[in-house]
């Protein structure tokens, strides 16, 4: 009876919630009241969390889908609009807890400085600041904390986490081929330290990014260089520390930085839009040209619903099919925000795109991560670009395989296995890899690179030769990259418009409407679309690792390498702290 009214009332909520989706979604289509950007106006960027390059979910609640952070191009755009637009006097800058790269960091704070160009000001008023917030809050003419905040800027730190002697306890095995001797992807699992080659690839990067953030905040703050990086040492600083030092302007509460405000744009009056409302405010209009992202880890299939589903072959090749055919698209922007994946998924969308590229202009423009094969599918021979601080390259691959007979065993789970064929059992998870396996699966990885590489080096125009040296899975920095003939020019989205802009033929006087492609999911396409399958070795894995190993796992695709497979992926992730 119990499980009877259990079902009852299950069935019951979920046709409630079924009714209300579809009211919900049906209310869209009726006529939606956009928000009034009123006279007098200030911009306010209230910027939390990640800034995707595509906003996954449609969401048909009001309440929700304030929730949903603004795109990278929706906030471009709404910069852009905003400094010609009469009604908006100012912005303010309201960053709080950012979780991005350094190249969106990059984009974000040259969409502030071009907005100032303008004549408008720009006030930043920062919460529990970090390096991220202070980084991008160093583009506006005056930055505010309160007084008894604090400002925590102090270096970068990078850090590497290693599980091979938990592993080791667990009974947990894995097994690591991989060509180029930087493409350390699954050091992790197997050493309890950095490599020689780990050590001088994030050395050279950690070296980059910091003299990047020493001279932005030194030019910013009237400093000289050597004066900031020397300043840097004493952080992080409290609220009156980083006054006396120059970092802020004053220490003053939110009251009054809006009465700070008042002033700058002389009004008595200064009414606050956020940038959600005012990206709804009006419709943009112009050429369009399709922002096509490619945003997460590569894997094959299709047809998975959430954001963490990633690039999956088969729909964003379906994706790029009907964007070949859409007669309304002016020209295409490649946007890639990926650390690569499986080595035939990227192949395969890799072809598709070199079609597309015949068939409409085409522009590459990297984001925070461009590797492996991220930059794999960027090789179409178009114009691609990057930010100094994107992370790209990586061109190598790897396999990986994990032997969980261990774990088994110390959980009572034992498999009794036949086999016909010498190598039937490559792929197994309850044996490891004897030296023929190994030898087979080596020529398969040197393979791939060499196709790798061999279409770097025609896309770039270069020799093989040339390529191969600064192949290797060396990660490099887009300014880095540059320097090497990896990228072709150092810039962000506006640059990537102006180039299609020439490619596509548009007139100057004529405006570009970025459209994003894959579109946005439905509430319904994410309720009762397909979602990935777990395997049993992979569900049994993530149990036995620290959390930390686990949210690599999931990030990574790392079911291939519980399984096998010839990965193009990044060999580390990135996070500086």
């Amino acid at each position: 009876m119990k499980k009877f009214l259990l079902g009852l009332l299950t069935g019951a909520a979920l046709t409630v919630l079924t009714a209300i989706l579809l009211v919900a979604s049906l209310a869209r289509f009726g006529v939606e009241a956009r928000p009034q950007v009123p006279d007098n106006a200030a911009l306010v960027l209230r910027l939390e969390g990640d800034i995707p390059e595509r906003t996954p979910l449609d969401l048909p609640f009001p309440l929700l889908a304030e929730q949903q952070p603004a795109s990278v191009s929706e906030i471009w755009e709404a910069l852009h609009r905003a400094a010609t637009d009469s009604r908006i006097e100012a912005i303010l800058l309201e960053p709080r807890g950012l979780e991005i790269g350094w190249a969106k960091m990059q984009e974000l704070r040259a969409g502030l400085a071009a907005f100032r160009k303008s004549g408008k000001p720009v006030i930043a008023y920062l919460r529990n600041p970090g390096t991220r917030e202070y980084y991008l809050a160093s583009a506006a003419d005056k930055v505010y904390i309160s007084p008894e905040d604090y400002l925590n800027v102090k270096g970068l730190l990078a850090q590497s986490m290693y599980f091979k002697n938990t592993l080791d306890k667990l009974g947990v095995e894995v097994q690591i081929v991989h060509a180029g001797k930087y493409k350390d992807f699954g050091d992790m699992f197997v050493r309890d330290r950095m490599s020689p080659e780990t050590r001088e690839a994030l050395t050279a990067i950690l070296d980059d990014l910091y003299g990047d953030l020493i001279r932005t905040l030194a030019e910013a703050r009237g400093q000289e260089v050597d004066a900031m990086r020397a300043l840097l040492d004493q952080g992080p600083f409290l609220a009156t520390e980083a006054k006396q030092n120059g970092l802020i302007d004053d220490l003053l509460y939110e009251d009054q930085v809006l009465d700070e405000l008042k002033k700058r744009v002389q009004s008595q009056e200064v009414r606050r839009v956020s940038h959600r409302d005012y990206i709804k405010a009006a419709p943009s209009s112009g050429a369009r040209v399709a922002l096509l992202v490619g945003q997460g880890g590569i894997s094959a299939g299709g047809d998975g619903m959430g954001d963490d589903d990633g690039i999956q072959s088969l729909s964003f090749i379906r994706t790029v099919r009907r964007l070949a055919k859409d007669d309304s698209v002016r020209g295409v922007i490649l946007r890639l925000d990926s650390p690569g994946g499986d080595a035939i998924a990227s192949d395969e969308i890799w072809r598709e795109l070199n079609l597309l590229s015949k068939k409409k202009p085409m522009v590459v423009s990297m984001s925070d991560t461009a590797a492996s094969g991220g930059y794999y599918m960027a090789m179409t021979g178009d114009p691609v670009l990057a930010y100094p601080g994107t992370v790209t390259g990586s061109i190598g691959v790897v396999f990986g395989k994990a032997n969980l007979k261990g774990l088994y065993t110390k959980l009572g789970v034992t498999k009794d296995t036949l086999k016909r064929g010498r190598f039937a059992d490559i792929d197994s998870d309850y044996s490891a890899l004897d030296p023929e396996a190994l030898a087979k699966l080596r020529r398969g990885v040197d393979s791939t690179y060499e196709t790798f590489v061999t279409k770097v080096a025609e896309a770039r125009k270069r020799e093989f030769s040339d390529v191969e040296p600064l192949a290797q899975g060396r990660v490099w920095l887009g300014s880095q990259a540059h320097e090497r003939g990896l990228v072709d020019e150092l810039g962000g989205l506006d640059r990537a418009v102006e180039l299609i802009r020439e490619r596509a033929g548009v007139e100057a006087e004529e405006k570009i409407r970025l459209v994003t492609y894959p579109p946005r999911k439905t509430m319904f396409e994410w309720l009762f679309g397909q979602t990935p399958e777990v395997s049993i070795p992979q569900a049994l894995t993530r149990a036995a690792m620290p959390e930390p190993a686990r949210e690599f796992l999931a990030s990574w695709q790392a079911r291939l390498v519980a399984r096998g497979g010839y990965l193009r992926l990044m060999p580390f992730t990135l996070e500086f702290r």
